[in-house]
């Protein structure tokens, strides 16, 4: 009997889109035994980063064997703390960034020097117009469309590129970088965007009897009533958390994504310059050195959780406590949950 015309293509859809779901997952799995160091996608020869995923641990360097130890770790807790799998969607990869020319992906995590790692990229995909990374005024690192992200490629495309590319990002302890992305978007005069967007909606729904003119401007929110909007379940059914403070496994899904180097703010130096070495490109660029004055002595978050109740620091964990556990950060020792 001959299938309906309706039939027929209901039935070529879910075969495309199983074969969709097999070839990410594939990608996700079973990633290639050889790393790419540049060129075409599918191109690929013994790297830096195979000797860092193969190699004897007595040959491994400090800072080598520290990122080993850290992707190990975040495999085994993601096969201790995650149970289903999903396919990405477009919308998921925007955070992924791709350098084709060196084979790299790189995820970025606002507040976590990723304007630094956007002008290095930048310097390296780029026309030769920037050889140094700090001559790229920050806001235009930011500007959309300057580097193209893993969604804007084909499902076989993404799937190349996740096999063979060189894939890294960097974490921050959680509630540090939460307290930096308060501190920048809400006490800062100059973001008024900010404060419109989001500090007029945090003082109506969490201030009693704001003034008519904290109402408008939004621009004197305070920490606690920045937690109480975290928290509050009323924010994340509105619409998703702003990427300066959503967590990280939300923004570069490092349980269906399998990346190869995990480095963190608090070292960054060594583990930037790592990552330059990995993808052989330190002849071409190297990361900016940061000044002491933007880097944190570790109890920012400490001070600014001081007045906040017990109560709403054990909600603002358990909301960012998968975090902690993938990158491997402990309790904080000032939070109190009871």
């Amino acid at each position: 009997m001959k299938m309906p015309r309706g039939g027929r293509l209901f039935l070529a859809t879910s075969l495309g889109s199983l074969l969709v779901l097999v070839l990410y997952f594939q990608s996700i799995t079973r990633p290639e035994a050889a790393v790419k160091t540049g060129g075409r996608p599918g191109k690929s020869s013994r790297s830096p980063l195979q000797s860092l995923l193969d190699g004897d641990e007595l040959e491994l360097s400090a800072v080598q064997r520290s990122l080993r130890g850290r992707r190990d770790l975040l495999e085994q807790a993601c096969r201790n703390h995650t149970r289903k799998r999903r396919v990405l969607s477009p919308e998921d990869l925007k955070h992924l960034i791709v350098d084709d020319k060196h084979g790299l992906i790189y995820c970025y995590v606002p507040k976590v020097a990723c304007t630094n790692w956007k002008r290095v990229l930048m310097v390296l995909t780029g026309d030769g117009r920037y050889t140094d990374p700090l001559s790229i005024p920050a806001n235009e690192a930011h500007v959309a469309g300057r580097l193209r992200t893993l969604s804007e490629f084909s499902t076989v495309e993404i799937n190349q590129r996740l096999r063979s590319y060189l894939k890294f990002l960097f974490v921050r302890e959680p509630f540090e970088r939460l307290v930096s992305a308060y501190r920048n978007k809400f006490t800062r005069s100059y973001n008024t965007a900010f404060h419109k967007r989001y500090g007029t909606k945090i003082i109506r729904r969490h201030r009693a009897e704001p003034r008519p003119e904290a109402l408008a401007a939004g621009a004197d929110v305070s920490f606690g009533e920045f937690v109480q909007y975290l928290v509050d379940p009323r924010t994340q059914r509105e619409e998703p958390f702003n990427e300066h403070w959503e967590r990280v496994h939300s923004l570069c899904h490092p349980c269906l994504i399998r990346y190869d180097v995990v480095g963190k703010y608090e070292t960054l130096e060594p583990d930037a310059a790592a990552v330059i070495r990995l993808a052989g490109v330190e002849d071409a660029v190297q990361f900016p050195a940061s000044a002491k004055s933007t880097r944190t002595d570790g109890d920012m978050a400490a001070r600014f959780f001081k007045h906040i109740s017990p109560f709403y620091q054990r909600k603002l964990f358990n909301l960012y406590r998968m975090d902690f556990t993938l990158f491997n950060y402990s309790t904080p020792q000032y939070l109190r949950t009871r």
